[in-house]
């Protein structure tokens, strides 16, 4: 990946419904060319998607939380995690280091879809054995945009 790829993807970070000519312009390349780099970044897995962002509290789930869960000793963790995949709730599942198996992220209508959610969906699945939930009171930022790292001098 270069500086161009780089560029790419920093300007369809900040504006994903950008078009060709627009990319073309940060690339400094013609259209098609920016399209095929777009198109190799898709096929290599660095671009995963394209999707819009949407306000939780106008899609109707604007409590946010993050689950911490331990499962008892033995416990097959891929399973557990594997099981919180189809669930639109949680945003996202991460193993973690430390006293506890997983960390969740989830979005919730209110406290008692929360509360619900967690007794019934987490602490209800096999091996788990205790649960701690966190809950965000205000979000001064939230977002999915990465910090695109500038290209190693052997890159260039």
């Amino acid at each position: 990946m270069d500086s161009i790829d780089r560029n790419i993807l920093v300007a369809l970070q900040h504006d994903g419904a950008a078009g060709l000519a627009e990319l073309a312009k940060v690339a400094g390349l013609s259209v098609s060319a920016t399209a095929e780099r777009v198109k190799r970044l898709e096929e290599r897995g660095t671009i995963r998607g394209w999707r819009a962002d949407l306000n939780p509290a106008a899609v109707g789930c604007p409590l946010l939380a993050w689950v911490f869960v331990g499962l008892r000793a033995g416990a097959q963790e891929q399973k557990f995690r594997d099981s919180m995949l189809p669930l639109e709730q949680v945003l996202e599942c991460h193993a973690v280091s430390g006293p506890w198996t997983c960390m969740l992220k989830l979005r919730a209508a209110g406290m008692a879809e929360l509360e619900a959610f967690v007794s019934q969906d987490i602490r209800r699945r096999a091996g788990v054995e205790r649960t701690e939930t966190v809950i965000a009171l205000l979000t001064a930022k939230e977002t999915a945009m990465l910090p695109v790292a500038p290209p190693d001098d052997d890159e260039e």
